[in-house]
């Protein structure tokens, strides 16, 4: 695995921030971390960089303790904070320089050459970080994160600020890195984790509440699927809400309505049937995932209650 989080555990005074979060992460797999302002994402993304000590708990990064054997374990990582730290009075390259420096980079003048390329910060290469947009501020952080050509990223909200425009080539660039790394970010945006991921880690109150496939969370949580049927002429609601298994029926217009019945019943045999018998016409039927934003809600609502 190239991410092992295991029973993280961090208090600030009375207050638990982090309570026994365990996840990993193997290579390849572009992974979303959720939850709502306070629930604990940062800190657990800075106790994976070595930025924070955990009360208890270890975190391996390529098979290295980050705890135990910080230096080599952050030479395997690429991290984007929240904050996204820069130097305002320098140009973009020479900011680059003096971060690769750091790391002590072979051929140091070809990597910068390529991030500059792949975080398409070409164009305003020449100013000084601090005359940059939002954006573009950015995406000097993501070459930050870069520059060693790590195994592993770790991104606190990588998009934020970003118009819609520099929003898809991020999410591009992310997609690219993911074939070939790690990556592990944050958002407030829940269709960029749809559009990116195929996995998501929820943490709410410092507790991971849910850790699985997009898909699998929408059932897990719901256990009922969604169905919207169009006929050709319209029916009674109480000729739906007979058949076995369907828990509520809501009609959006003359002819069209959405069924909500239990994920273990398939309904639709009994469903054409009933159409049927009624001398009409099933002219579409489609069945309606939830979102990853209701997923969200949901779980982060129930463990409020």
């Amino acid at each position: 695995m190239s991410i092992e989080v295991n029973t993280l555990v961090k208090r600030f005074g009375q207050q638990v921030a982090v309570d026994h979060v365990s996840f990993s992460i193997g290579k390849g797999e572009i992974v979303g971390f959720l939850g709502p302002n306070g629930a604990g994402k940062s800190t657990t993304m800075k106790i994976m960089t070595g930025y924070l000590t955990p009360d208890e708990g270890q975190v391996k990064i390529c098979g290295i303790d980050v705890i135990e054997d910080s230096v080599n374990a952050r030479k395997c990582i690429g991290y984007l904070p929240e904050s996204n730290p820069l130097y305002y009075d320098m140009y973009i390259p020479e900011f680059l320089y003096f971060v690769g420096g750091i790391y002590q980079i072979d051929n140091l003048k070809k990597r910068v050459k390529e991030v500059v390329e792949i975080t398409g910060l070409g164009p305003e290469k020449k100013k000084q970080i601090g005359q940059l947009s939002k954006g573009y501020k950015q995406r000097v952080g993501l070459a930050h994160a870069l520059i060693n050509n790590p195994d592993v990223l770790i991104l606190d909200e990588p998009t934020s600020g970003l118009d819609p425009n520099q929003l898809e080539e991020i999410r591009s660039l992310i997609r690219a890195i993911g074939k070939e790394k790690t990556v592990l970010f944050s958002t407030h945006i829940m269709q960029e984790v749809e559009a990116l991921c195929d996995r998501a880690v929820i943490i709410n109150q410092g507790k991971i509440v849910a850790d699985d496939s997009i898909r699998s969370l929408s059932h897990a949580i719901r256990g009922q699927e969604m169905l919207r049927i169009q006929l050709d002429m319209p029916l009674p609601l109480s000729a739906f809400e007979e058949i076995s298994g369907i828990a509520e029926v809501v009609e959006k217009k003359p002819g069209v309505v959405v069924l909500k019945y239990d994920a273990k019943n398939d309904v639709r045999p009994e469903l054409f049937e009933m159409v049927k018998s009624m001398d009409r016409k099933i002219l579409e039927m489609t069945v309606l995932n939830s979102s990853i934003e209701d997923v969200f809600r949901e779980l982060t609502k129930l463990e409020h209650k």
